[in-house]
């Protein structure tokens, strides 16, 4: 069931069982942003620029938040009522991040990208990134783009970014947290771009974008991809 006034799930066609509870003030906490985004720090220096002095604190924040039996779950429309849900999975055992694409007409939603230790992903270009974070379409969790390119951060791979991204990260992290050096943290963050790291687009021969990443569901080439047809609808929808 949805909630047509802002979007915001109960459930999720195809996704599991949780108890997806609407989360909002959690992006206007500075420890959560550290916590959303600690997978995308490789590497002590990397570690060093997102958590700081916060590293405890930010711990001792994430422990309370994963040992919750709710899951945050976050909301971004898109064009076309298409959506894109942030699921904070806190299961004991298998605790992550999920990034889900729905429409009302689909049977269920496609599950983009996890951040987890099983991670799989990306599931989000740099151009497709950009563009849902600055839509400014009402109903969701935020209009934001700052919050929004943070929240969708995790999801993304893209070997080509544009001569604007380290500036449009380092406004939303100084805007968002309390790091010291939110452009050098940019620059790593960017450079190492989560587990599955950067990734190529091509555009497939059906006309839709792809990539060449081994842990996504957007490369035709895995075993586990997504159907051409499933593919092609999610590219329309992401389509900046």
């Amino acid at each position: 069931m949805m909630d047509n006034a802002d979007l915001h799930p109960a459930r999720i066609p195809g996704y599991g069982e949780g108890l997806l509870t609407r989360q909002d003030g959690l992006l206007d906490e500075p420890l959560f942003w550290l916590c959303h985004l600690s997978s995308c720090a490789h590497g002590n220096a990397a570690e060093e620029l997102l958590f700081g002095a916060d590293y405890d604190a930010a711990s001792t924040f994430q422990r309370r938040m994963w040992q919750s039996t709710k899951w945050p779950t976050f909301t971004v429309p898109l064009a076309g009522d298409h959506r894109l849900h942030v699921v904070h999975r806190t299961l004991a055992d298998d605790p992550g991040t999920d990034y889900l694409l729905h429409h009302p007409d689909w049977e269920q939603a496609e599950l983009l990208a996890r951040d987890d230790g099983h991670f799989m992903g990306p599931g989000l270009s740099w151009p497709e990134l950009v563009s849902i974070a600055g839509n400014a379409l009402p109903g969701g969790s935020t209009t934001d783009p700052g919050a929004r390119l943070l929240l969708l951060l995790p999801a993304f791979g893209d070997e080509e970014v544009d001569d604007q991204a380290v500036d449009r990260l380092t406004d939303a992290l100084h805007s968002l947290t309390r790091v010291e050096d939110p452009r050098c943290l940019s620059e790593a963050l960017l450079e190492g771009q989560g587990a599955p790291g950067p990734v190529r687009w091509t555009m497939a021969g059906q006309g839709f974008q792809v990539n060449d990443g081994a842990h996504s569901f957007r490369n035709p080439a895995n075993r586990f991809a997504l159907p051409a047809d499933r593919l092609a609808r999610v590219a329309t929808a992401l389509a900046p």
